[in-house]
């Protein structure tokens, strides 16, 4: 199949005269010549098709109100009358054009290739080659993905390029995942002209994303998976998987963890455990706001906000309501436990049932948005800082003498200095918010990724503060992070990917727990902190020795051109 784009020709090309063009003069054009299918129609397409609409639509009704006159007068639905009888004939006129309609653009597009392929030979063979000119052509597939397109799927990629076909729409139309991302794909190298080649597309479970993870997938990217480890944390090991393309990440979190691990281990407590969800509603005045802070606020009124709110889920409680006011605006920030889920779904659900609720004793409210960002989820906020969203969590260890200065290479007291006059006065000087601490997003998103976690919550779930504290007479390192909300899940979303559902399942944490729910959410949440923990004590025993330089060059750093290896 030919699928070079030919420019249209110019009024040069159209006075060269060859007998075998007929009537084609120098103004006209492939697509102003060949025969449409719609030429056929009496009318201008889009009132033929707007006719037809209006006919099928009007009829139907028609029918379907004289059966139902019939059905309770107990007429027998055979005995027509003349009217019904053209009803009939009219409905299954215009259904038989519709359904025809939908062929007319597919016809069409034969008709036009068959006329273009053959001016293409006639013009190769009776003119002379012209000199080619920039133009936005489309390009041929690499080798690569060639053959990954069947003739029969070579069809459907021109139709995607032509944009005949909705490119979102493959899936669903296909019924087949894997070969509607391989079609989006080669449709997308030739609408674009650039090459997807080193972006893989087997070895994916398309199946598993469709209508939960990621639209119009045309492949995946290959994050490496490193593991640091063992954390002892409360008594257990855990082997930390780690998705990241950071040179000495990974190990310098296992540094921290050996460190740990020699001192005895780490300890946690998990302080809260609930999500949040704030719409703001509107009323006329800010009296009329004030009294629904009132109502939403008063211990009396909570049992029937709860018995509404929960009904949404069988995990879903309500833990508390607080509102706050700018103006006439109020801002309900509703809390809630969330199971062993992330939660977000599940408490927006709960708010839109006290919404709904609500409206019976405030009938003036207007709703504005499910969300106000008093939530606040995905962006820096003082309110998680210091009320906490997802699980708010403490972790600590008493790293002794000897591991400091066999192990972390350096000693109790140059870390404590190092810690107080950069994750504490540092961050304080640069304005920083829930930012004091020394890289908690570096192990945050790393454990995130690779636990299939959503990446853009890292920004509130690194929210950490990093203490670091001479004991024992001087000679031992207390150190904690405290993290307020760490929001993650072992059910749902990313989790439930089979790469992602691996890591969980290292950890022993994989899916919902029975016996508990909402404790694997917890202790994976608790993981998340202790890991941290191991990543905040290594990095700044690096910077107190001098060594983070030295080791980036050394780990961070390649000299092999990975674009000269052949996949």
């Amino acid at each position: 199949m030919d699928l070079r784009h030919r420019a249209p020709p110019t009024a040069h090309d159209g006075a060269i005269h060859h007998p075998n063009r007929g009537k084609r003069d120098s103004t006209s054009t492939p697509s102003a010549s060949s025969p449409k299918a719609s030429d056929a129609l009496p009318l201008p397409l889009y009132l033929t098709n707007a006719i037809f609409f209006t006919l099928f639509f009007s009829v139907a009704y028609f029918l379907l109100h004289r059966w139902r006159d019939k059905i309770r007068s107990h007429t027998p639905l055979h005995v027509v009358t003349l009217s019904e009888i053209a009803a009939i004939f009219s409905l299954i006129a215009s259904f038989i054009y519709l359904l025809g309609f939908f062929g007319i653009d597919f016809v069409q597009s034969f008709i036009t290739r068959a006329s273009q392929d053959a001016w293409d030979v006639d013009e190769a063979v009776s003119e002379p080659s012209p000199t080619p000119s920039p133009s936005p052509s489309i390009t041929k597939l690499p080798p690569a993905d060639c053959s990954m397109i069947s003739e029969d799927d070579e069809d459907i990629v021109c139709s995607v390029v032509d944009g005949v076909t909705p490119s979102y729409a493959l899936e669903s139309r296909l019924g087949d995942c894997r070969r509607a991302a391989a079609i989006r794909r080669a449709a997308l190298q030739r609408l674009t002209g650039r090459s997807l080649e080193g972006l893989p597309l087997e070895g994916f479970d398309y199946d598993s994303i469709l209508g939960q993870c990621c639209e119009m997938p045309v492949g995946y990217v290959q994050i490496p998976v490193g593991v640091a480890g063992p954390l002892l944390l409360d008594g257990f090991e855990y082997t930390v998987p780690m998705a990241t393309t950071e040179g000495c990440l990974v190990a310098s979190t296992n540094r921290g963890c050996k460190a740990i691990y020699a001192s005895g281990g780490a300890s946690s407590v998990v302080l809260r455990d609930c999500m949040s969800r704030a719409p703001v509603v509107r009323f006329s005045t800010a009296k009329r706001a004030a009294q629904l802070k009132f109502f939403l606020e008063d211990p009396l009124n909570f049992d029937t906000l709860s018995l509404v709110f929960n009904r949404s889920s069988r995990f879903a409680r309500l833990q508390g309501i607080q509102c706050a006011m700018a103006g006439k605006n109020a801002y309900l920030r509703f809390t809630c436990s969330t199971g062993d889920a992330m939660g977000m779904n599940m408490v927006s659900k709960g708010v839109q049932n006290v919404l709904d609720f609500l409206q019976n004793d405030f009938p003036d409210m207007d709703v504005i948005g499910i969300s106000g960002n008093y939530c606040s989820d995905k962006k820096p906020a003082a309110v998680n800082w210091i009320e906490g969203r997802g699980k708010s969590v403490v972790c600590e260890a008493i790293i002794t003498a000897e591991v400091v200065k066999k192990v972390l290479k350096t000693s109790v007291s140059a870390l404590v200095e190092l810690n107080m006059l950069k994750n504490l006065t540092g961050s304080a000087i640069a304005g920083a918010l829930g930012g004091f601490n020394a890289h908690a997003s570096n192990i945050v998103s790393a454990v995130f990724i690779a636990t299939g976690q959503d990446p853009a919550q890292n920004i509130e779930s690194s929210h950490c503060i990093t203490m670091m504290e001479a004991v024992n007479d001087g000679r031992d390192l207390h150190v904690s992070v405290t993290m307020p909300s760490i929001e993650v899940g072992t059910v749902g979303g990313g989790t439930q990917l089979a790469s992602q559902s691996a890591c969980l399942n290292l950890l022993g944490v994989k899916g919902a727990s029975k016996e508990s729910p909402g404790s694997n959410s917890r202790l994976l949440a608790a993981i998340v902190a202790g890991s941290v923990l191991a990543g905040e004590l290594s990095l700044m025993s690096a910077i107190a020795a001098g060594q983070l330089v030295n080791s980036h060059m050394k780990y961070n750093r390649s000299s092999k051109d990975v674009t000269k290896i052949s996949s």
